[in-house]
């Protein structure tokens, strides 16, 4: 089930309040979790906070791939979006899918975003594999974020879930998808990515 859960900046009026969006997965979309506490809603908090007009969209679709993520951008993209967050590959590792695919479809992910609206900042959220992948795959998906941002020139976060992967206590019972207090650490990873952009 497709989870788009919005945050409207209160008592901001709807002409200046611009969009950020997230696109992404369970990460995004908080598995596990209330939708209050995944990190797209902290980071909403962290804006209504500074006094920022902005309101928060988290298209967060728990299992979606990048292949997913294309055939689903368009309708996405109904809306209007000044910075667009993609949080998009995970599972593709998981699954051991070819590198190389996630990258044409996250870079089409890109064109499709920027011929949509010229003017948005994009931003992309890198992940790691875990090494029981094999080394070479590993290595192969790690390189993929920083060879789409170059080729792009889109802000990279090099690692979303740094400082939360492999720790057991920032993690649901499933390894994979991080507690609220993981959720904590992620938002301000993003933050800091995001805030020379607002």
């Amino acid at each position: 089930m497709l989870l788009l859960c919005v945050w409207l900046a209160a008592g901001l009026p709807a002409a200046e309040t611009r969009i950020l969006l997230f696109f992404g997965d369970s990460l995004t979309a908080g598995y596990g979790l209330d939708p209050d506490e995944a990190y797209p809603a902290l980071i909403q908090r962290k804006l209504d906070a500074s006094g920022r007009a902005w309101r928060v969209v988290n298209a967060g679709l728990s299992g979606e791939t990048t292949a997913g993520g294309l055939r689903r951008l368009d309708w996405i993209l109904r809306q209007p979006v000044d910075i667009f967050v993609i949080e998009l590959g995970g599972n593709d590792g998981l699954r051991g899918i070819d590198p190389e695919t996630s990258r044409s479809n996250l870079e089409a992910m890109i064109r499709r975003v920027r011929e949509k609206y010229p003017s948005v900042k994009i931003v992309l959220s890198g992940m790691q594999m875990p090494t029981n992948m094999g080394p070479a795959y590993t290595s192969q998906f790690a390189a993929m974020y920083p060879a789409v941002a170059q080729r792009t020139s889109v802000v990279l976060i090099p690692f979303l879930l740094e400082g939360v992967g492999g720790v057991p206590e920032l993690n649901l019972p499933d390894g994979i998808h991080p507690t609220a207090e993981g959720h904590k650490i992620v938002a301000e990873t993003v933050w800091r990515a995001l805030q020379p952009l607002l």
